[in-house]
């Protein structure tokens, strides 16, 4: 795929996750967390042209979108997705798989993406045993994810091949077989919550507030997948997104997965593996 093509892709991922009915994170219905929906689209607009440059490094995808977004929006809202967004453009850009790119990444990489983390300063940021960002890189990135992957769910899909992001974007397709937009997005946002406690709630809050949170989501979950006309759950949903924003809950991780999920939806099948075509 062109470079101008991933990157209207991307964007397109972006909005199509801030128009979901997504519980706890910002959307159209409504924001919070000090932080609204122009402040995504404007961090989408900014971030796609380095996320999306042709030839770039992955790590220096990453570092100079969170600096170009930073500089758009001064605050931190899009790390997890452009950590995610990263191999999934540039599979696409090279017509190869995530993994072949994953299995690219290196102590270049690592440092880059080290820095782009302390730059965007995400909430629940603490100091690591190993392979603290705050110091530069001393492994290649894909093994300072894996150390990282028990805890975050972004660094597992490093460690995975992106398994968590591929069966959603199967997920996303088959709700958008049945439903209109915006509701497959809120089935896999929903998807995510459910299967895990949300990474970013874990880092801001104690583990039985994430795994309250999970237990509601997977509640809706199962709720959505009975249900011919999802919108009926619109009052409930939006009564539960007003209560997780007033007790200052964002499963943000959950967010960034799924605008991953749809962006990776619009781009070649092939992304995963050369099986996909079958």
């Amino acid at each position: 795929m062109k470079e101008a093509a991933i990157a209207a892709a991307f964007r397109a991922a972006c909005a199509g996750e801030l128009a979901a009915l997504k519980p706890g994170n910002v959307h159209v219905h409504a924001e919070g967390h000090g932080m609204t929906v122009n402040d995504f689209l404007r961090s989408a607009d900014a971030a796609a042209a380095p996320l999306c440059r042709t030839g770039a490094p992955l790590g220096t995808r990453v570092l100079q979108a969170v600096a170009a977004t930073r500089a758009a929006v001064g605050q931190n809202t899009n790390l997890g997705i452009l950590l995610l967004a990263a191999p999934l453009a540039m599979a696409a850009e090279q017509g190869t798989t995530v993994q072949a790119i994953l299995d690219q990444t290196n102590l270049a990489d690592a440092d880059a993406v080290f820095r782009a983390i302390v730059l965007a300063a995400p909430g629940g940021l603490g100091e690591a045993a190993e392979h603290d960002v705050r110091r530069p890189a001393s492994v290649p990135l894909g093994r300072a994810m894996a150390e990282a992957a028990g805890r975050d769910s972004i660094a597992r899909q490093y460690v995975t091949g992106f398994a968590d992001v591929f069966a959603a974007r199967d997920a996303y397709a088959a709700a958008c077989r049945c439903w209109p937009p915006p509701w497959p997005a809120s089935v896999v946002y929903l998807r995510f919550l459910a299967a895990g406690p949300d990474s970013h709630l874990l880092r801001r809050h104690h583990p039985a507030a994430a795994a309250s949170v999970q237990a509601v989501a997977r509640m809706f979950a199962d709720r959505m997948a009975g249900c011919d006309a999802p919108a009926v759950l619109t009052p409930a949903l939006r009564a539960w997104d007003a209560v997780l924003k007033r007790q200052g809950r964002n499963p943000g991780t959950s967010a960034d997965l799924t605008v991953a999920a749809i962006f990776a939806a619009s781009l070649p099948p092939s992304l995963r593996s050369a099986q996909d075509n079958a």
